[in-house]
């Protein structure tokens, strides 16, 4: 359970990380509707995206793993499309998004010890 509002958060912080750096995209609301679309984002990611994964794996293959911005674009976007709390202003935000959230995502990371305690 730790681990789940771990990762709620540091969705949360990469998505304001985007919506400050990045003049495409807008999060209104306060920290509780920022949470809310982090937890949007985070089930978006956890149900859609490892289906379209799979299904362009020889794209993936052939950009040499690029292909998966163009994905974490494509489900920023769909997280837009789903509340009205996200706005992306089109696929050049939202492609850049996904580059913030990623590389904001993985410092994040790199902070947090994934390890189970016994």
């Amino acid at each position: 359970m730790r681990n789940l509002i771990i990762r709620l958060v540091i969705n949360a912080l990469a998505l304001a990380a985007a919506a400050w750096l990045l003049t495409g995209i807008h999060l209104s609301g306060g920290l509780a509707d920022l949470l809310v679309v982090a937890l949007i984002f985070g089930l978006v990611n956890a149900l859609i995206k490892p289906v379209l994964k799979l299904l362009s794996l020889p794209l993936i293959f052939l950009t040499l793993g690029l292909f998966t911005f163009v994905i974490n674009a494509l489900m920023l976007m769909l997280t837009a499309a789903f509340t009205d709390r996200l706005v992306v202003s089109g696929f050049g935000p939202a492609l850049w998004g996904s580059i913030v959230i990623s590389v904001v995502s993985f410092l994040l990371s790199t902070f947090v010890d994934d390890e189970k305690k016994d």
